[in-house]
């Protein structure tokens, strides 16, 4: 794993400008995205009662179209690719208009799930990854405070849709609100115009042909059928330790992290708290969410915090997971007030760093690819969550099950967070003190450790002939043929080795002085 994934970019992002009117078109994007499927439940009760189906049929609707969202994100993944966030964002907006105006005429459930849940799910899709990716296109050193902004997008868009909705509802009913839905939506096409392909002033890489023909075609053969897969999927992110860190952290943790928002209301009226003041919770909820994701990319961009950031991610988990675990203890109205003040901390804290952590990890070259990968294996999480806590409810007929559930898996998970950076954080150390011992080698120890064995290449058995070190440059005698005739000393002409052993020598130099180069980059522009 790089110790510098993010600056593995060919050009220098703006970090700025233009960047601050895709934040906003991300923010557009991103907060319908997450928002809308969880302010529609407003309808369920209506809807329930008019195709006379269970509550748990109805709650499939929302599931489907959440599920649907994650498991498209390859589908995302390799369109923004091929044609860029723009045009993939707007025609994300028209299908989920669509979705909505044709489930205004819908004569059964399955007709939603396949309008709502579908059509719906998948333009979402289309919404939410692109406007991920390009928000790490146009930002680097100021990427956790423009994540930070733009995830602040859901709570923001949930919490104007929620009374929206209730207004709707009670003026035209679930068919005309649904409609009116289908044109507010159309929105994200207006988010997606914004969101203008970054001006990448290409910076200078220097090339360094290899010495030897037939290495130079395998090596483009190899790197044409890599850029092939990674068009459909980056396998070889299996194999990157920080990115399965991610993934499987995530897919335990997303069991547990949405259902305490979807039984918050029901635990109060369980309770006996009255509904307006259920639905409060929800509100204050929102406001608290608000102004914390923001908050947190602030302090995410901080030189104390930026460099370890997945500590912070960890903290924020495992916060969540203890919220949940006292929330039993809350009682009456102003103590769930308190837990909803605290929660929303923790979830605000939580949403604002889960994609900013995935892009520290990986680079936001990778980044695409990555996050379609991680939404395709969490839509299985996300779709059963919720109904796997439900059904705990409906067998012990108490809420306060669910929540201490909840808050173990996600005390689990920002453990595990905790631990599993904490060895990767040591092992980059460890790999990055390796680069610098190798790169700070003096000479003379190239030389003993190139110097070819007596009677190798030398006649005498002094092992003088044909000495190599990787001080000089390739001169005039470096025609990579015949035996050096220098006895006294090496002149750096490699003439002495195999052609194969001299390629390697050039090839593993070029490496080096590239890989120091980016790195001095990186790190002064960390600074």
């Amino acid at each position: 794993m790089p110790p510098a994934a993010a600056s593995k970019l060919d050009y220098v992002p703006p970090d700025g400008g233009w960047g601050w009117a895709v934040v906003l078109g991300a923010f557009i994007s991103i907060g319908f995205s997450y928002a809308f499927p969880k302010s529609l439940t407003v309808y369920f009760k209506e809807i329930q009662a008019y195709f006379s189906v269970s509550y748990s049929q109805i709650a499939w609707v929302s599931s489907v179209m959440l599920a649907t969202m994650y498991a498209a994100g390859p589908i995302a993944s390799i369109l923004v690719n091929r044609y860029g966030s723009r045009p993939v964002v707007m025609v994300g907006g028209l299908m989920v208009s669509a979705g909505m105006i044709l489930a205004s005429f819908g004569t059964s459930i399955v007709h939603l799930y396949l309008c709502v849940g579908v059509i719906g799910g998948l333009g979402l899709a289309l919404n939410l990854q692109p406007s991920l990716t390009i928000v790490g296109s146009y930002f680097l050193v100021k990427r956790p405070l423009a994540n930070g902004l733009a995830m602040t997008g859901s709570p923001v868009v949930l919490f104007t849709l929620a009374p929206l909705n209730q207004f709707l509802f009670d003026s035209f009913g679930w068919r005309g609100s649904f409609l009116i839905l289908g044109a507010i939506v159309m929105n994200c096409c207006v988010a997606g115009a914004l969101m203008r392909p970054v001006n990448k002033n290409i910076k200078p890489i220097p090339k360094t042909a290899p010495p030897n023909g037939e290495v130079s075609e395998e090596k483009q053969d190899e790197t044409k059928s890599e850029g092939c897969l990674k068009r459909f999927v980056d396998v070889s992110l299996f194999r990157h330790r920080g990115f399965l860190i991610y993934l499987i952290g995530n897919c335990v943790m997303f069991f547990g992290l949405f259902a305490p928002v979807v039984f918050l209301a029901p635990y109060a009226r369980h309770q006996g708290i009255d509904e307006y003041s259920s639905a409060l919770l929800l509100s204050i909820f929102a406001v608290v969410d608000m102004f914390v994701r923001p908050s947190t990319g602030f302090l995410g961009n901080t030189k104390w915090i930026r460099p370890k950031i997945q500590y912070f991610f960890s903290f924020a988990v495992l916060f969540n997971g203890v919220c949940h675990l006292l929330c039993p203890l809350a009682q009456g109205h102003a103590g769930l007030i308190v837990y909803t003040v605290f929660f929303g901390i923790a979830f605000g804290m939580l949403c604002a760093l889960l994609f900013e952590t995935l892009m520290d990890l990986i680079g936001a070259q990778r980044f695409s690819t990555a996050v379609g990968l991680v939404t395709i294996i969490e839509c299985g999480p996300v779709l059963l969550g919720p109904p796997i806590c439900g059904a705990l409810v409906d067998s012990l007929g108490d809420y306060k099950y669910l929540f201490y559930m909840c808050g173990i898996i996600l005390v689990g998970c920002g453990l595990f967070f905790f631990i599993m950076h904490y060895y990767n954080y040591k092992k980059l150390e460890e790999e990055k003190d390796k680069s610098a011992s190798v790169e700070t080698r003096t000479p003379e120890e190239e030389e003993v450790e190139l110097k070819p064995s007596p009677g190798t290449h030398d006649e005498d058995g002094s092992g003088r002939r044909g000495l190599h070190c990787l001080r000089g440059s390739f001169g005039s005698k470096d025609s990579f043929s015949g035996v050096c005739g220098q006895r006294d000393e090496c002149v750096d002409c490699h003439s002495c080795l195999p052609a194969s052993a001299k390629a390697s020598v050039v090839l593993r130099r070029s490496q080096q002085q590239t890989e120091k180069s980016t790195f001095t980059q990186k790190e002064s522009k960390l600074t």
